[in-house]
């Protein structure tokens, strides 16, 4: 555990109050040498209307997770995530956790448990380190 850890996972989850999703709102950020670089939650793609459920409450296929949101949105500024710290509301999926070990992400910090571990194991497997924080 780390200084800052409980004050950025403090940021990440009023960050998630921007999301527009109705189900679950999760928010990230990506933290390098004590200076964020990026931020995300989640949300449909940039031009789509702000409505992550369908008429059911069944999540879009297209919504993005914060994590995917964070991760692209530092691609676009030109800045790197190598070795950069994931502070997350939720423990990331499979996919996302594929993104995580391609953007070079060392550590991954995260509140609440996502309902499958797969992404968790793989990041585990990939030699990133994760920690769930209280």
């Amino acid at each position: 555990m780390e200084k800052f850890d409980h004050s950025y996972l403090q940021m990440a989850t009023i960050w998630a109050q921007n999301s527009y999703c109705k189900r679950r709102k999760v928010g990230a950020l990506l933290v390098k040498d004590r200076m964020i670089i990026s931020d995300g939650y989640n949300g449909t793609p940039s031009g789509f209307e702000n409505i992550c459920e369908d008429e059911n409450g069944i999540t879009k296929p297209y919504v993005l997770h914060a994590e995917a949101n964070a991760i692209t949105k530092v691609a676009k500024s030109g800045n790197s995530s190598q070795d950069a710290t994931l502070y997350v509301t939720a423990s990331p999926c499979l996919e996302c956790a594929k993104l995580i070990i391609q953007a070079g992400i060392r550590r991954v910090v995260y509140r609440d448990e996502y309902r499958l571990t797969d992404g968790v194991d793989l990041l585990r497997k990939a030699g990133v380190e994760v920690e769930k924080v209280d």
